[in-house]
C-alpha cells in the first residue's frame, strides 16, 4: 500500500493538519521557554553575578543547541521527503547517519566542556566571580550534554513522521523535571548539598537525559516507519552529505545568533559603569523572548515536515496553503509579544529580581526591541521554507546578512551616541533588512522550484 496514502500529511485538510502537528509543539515549546525563565528565576536568586555568568555562557551554550538542532533539521528534511516519495530505504538511512553524526557532534562538545570554558569566560569579562561561575555552569553543561543531542536527535525523529504529540511529552517531561530539580539543587534539599550555579546546570542535564530517554522509547514503540536496526550499518557518505546539505547551512544560521549574542555582549559591556548591567538585560530580554518565539519555533516544527512532504509527493497548493497558514498564526504571535512587552516591561524585569538600574536599562530595552518581533515572524517562516525545500543555504545567507552584517555593526555604531538606548535599535534595522531578503529569494525559489512541482 502506498505510503502517501496512509500518511495524514498527504490527505488531512491543511488548517486542521497544520493544528494536529504544530499545537503539541507549541506547547511543547511553551513549557520549554516557562522552563528557560524558571531557570533564571532561581539563579538570580542566588545573586546578579550568577544571573551575569548564565547570560555570558549563554552563547556558547546556544551554539551547542544550534549544532543539535542544525543536524535534527538536515536529518528531518531528507526523512520526510524520502517519507513523502515512499522511499523506505532513504528513510532508514536518513534516521541511522543523522544519529551516527549526533554521536560525532556530541564528542565535539565533550572537549570544548574539558578545554575550552574558562577562556571563553576569560574573553568576555574580567569579573572572577562571574568567570568563575560561568565556568562551573558550562563544564556540567557540555560535558553531560549526550542528554541533549539524544533529545534533540529522537524528537526529530518523531517530528518528521508526524507524531509530534509525543515530543510534547518529551520535551514537558524534560522541562518540568528541570522546573523541579531547579531549586533542589541550587538552594540544596534534604541529602542533596547546596550546589549554587552548578545545580542549575546540573538539572538542566538530568531534565534532558530523562527527556531523551522517552524520546527513544517513543521511536522503538511507536515510530514504524523508521527501520532502527543497526545490523550491518555503515555510514553512507551520501545520506551524510545530504543531511549535511541542509544541517550545516542551519548551524551557521543558528550558530550566527551564538556570535551575535557574544558580540553585543562585548558591545555592551563596553559601557562604562553600566555594561554589566546592560548585558544582563540583555540576558533577561533573550528568555523573556524565548516565551514568544519559542511557540512560533513550535509551530515551524510542524510546519516543516508538511513541507518537505508536499515537495517530495509534488504537491505545491498544499505547500504553498500550509506556508501562508504559519505566516498567519506566526505573525498573530508576535503582535501579542510585542504587545505585551510594550505594556508591562517593568513587571517582566521584575520576575527576576531586577534592580532599579536594571529596571531603567531594560524597560526601553524591551519596548525598543519588541518592535521587530512582528517583521520577524515572517522572516522565521520563510527561513525554515528554504531549509524544507533543501536550500539551507538562503537561510544562512539571509541570517548571516541579518545578524553579521546588520545587527553587529549597527548595534556598534548606535553605541558610540553612548546612550545605551540607542544599541537596541539595531535589532528593528536588521530585521527589515531580513525582511526584505526573505521575500525576493522566497519570489526566486516560487518561480523555479514550487510552481513546476
Amino acid at each position: 500500500m502506498n505510503t502517501q496514502n496512509e500518511n495524514k500529511m498527504a490527505t488531512m485538510p491543511i488548517n486542521k493538519l497544520l493544528l494536529s502537528m504544530a499545537l503539541p509543539m507549541v506547547i511543547s515549546m511553551l513549557v520549554q521557554a516557562l522552563y528557560n525563565i524558571v531557570d533564571s528565576i532561581f539563579v538570580a536568586m542566588i545573586n546578579q553575578n550568577a544571573l551575569t555568568s548564565v547570560s555570558l555562557a549563554f552563547p556558547l551554550q546556544t551554539f551547542m543547541i544550534s549544532m543539535g538542532m542544525g543536524i535534527g533539521v538536515g536529518m528531518n528534511a531528507l526523512l520526510s521527503r524520502c517519507l513523502g516519495a515512499n522511499d523506505k530505504k532513504g528513510v532508514k538511512d536518513s534516521a541511522l547517519n543523522g544519529i551516527f553524526i549526533m554521536i560525532f557532534v556530541y564528542i565535539i562538545f565533550l572537549i570544548i566542556g574539558i578545554f575550552s570554558v574558562e577562556p571563553f569566560m576569560r574573553s568576555q569579562t574580567e569579573n572572577e566571580d562571574i568567570v568563575l561561575g560561568g565556568v562551573k555552569y558550562l563544564k556540567v553543561i557540555c560535558i553531560c550534554s549526550f542528554g541533549l543531542f539524544t533529545q534533540v536527535t529522537f524528537e526529530r525523529l518523531l517530528q518528521s513522521t508526524g507524531k509530534t504529540i509525543f515530543t510534547m511529552i518529551t520535551q514537558s517531561t524534560g522541562a518540568v523535571i528541570n522546573i523541579i530539580l531547579d531549586p533542589i539543587f541550587i538552594f540544596g534539599l534534604g541529602p542533596i548539598p547546596k550546589m549554587g550555579i552548578t545545580g542549575a546546570a546540573v538539572a538542566t542535564v538530568i531534565g534532558q537525559c530523562i527527556a531523551g530517554c522517552i524520546a527513544v522509547f517513543f521511536n522503538l514503540k511507536k515510530n514504524h516507519e523508521i527501520d532502527f536496526s543497526f545490523k550491518g550499518f555503515k555510514p553512507c557518505p551520501t545520506t551524510i552529505k545530504n543531511i549535511l546539505a541542509v544541517g550545516i547551512p542551519s548551524i551557521i544560521m543558528a550558530s550566527v545568533g551564538s556570535v551575535m549574542t557574544y558580540g553585543m555582549n562585548k558591545i555592551l559591556l563596553s559601557f562604562e559603569n553600566i555594561g554589566e548591567d546592560a548585558a544582563t538585560v540583555f540576558g533577561i530580554y533573550f528568555k523573556l523572548q524565548s516565551f514568544i518565539f519559542m511557540p512560533v519555533f513550535g509551530l515551524n516544527n510542524g510546519m516543516v515536515p508538511i513541507v518537505a512532504f508536499s515537495y517530495g509527493a509534488k504537491n505545491s497548493k498544499r505547500l504553498l496553503s500550509v506556508v501562508k497558514l504559519s505566516m498567519l498564526y506566526a505573525v498573530a504571535m508576535m503582535i501579542t509579544g510585542c504587545i505585551v512587552m510594550q505594556l508591562i516591561p517593568a513587571q517582566l524585569l521584575g520576575i527576576f529580581k531586577a534592580s532599579d538600574s536594571l529596571i531603567k536599562i531594560g524597560v526601553p530595552a524591551l519596548r525598543t526591541i519588541s518592535i521587530h518581533f512582528v517583521v520577524a515572524g515572517v522572516c522565521i517562516i520563510c527561513l525554515s521554507v528554504f531549509q524544507a525545500l533543501g536550500h539551507g543555504i538562503i537561510s544562512m545567507i539571509v541570517s548571516l546578512t541579518r545578524q553579521i552584517v546588520f545587527l553587529l555593526p549597527s548595534a556598534y555604531l548606535l553605541s558610540l551616541t553612548g546612550n545605551v538606548n540607542n544599541v537596541w535599535f539595531a535589532f528593528l534595522i536588521a530585521e527589515v533588512a531580513s525582511l526584505t531578503l526573505s521575500l525576493v529569494f522566497f519570489a526566486r525559489i516560487h518561480k523555479s522550484v514550487i510552481s513546476k512541482l
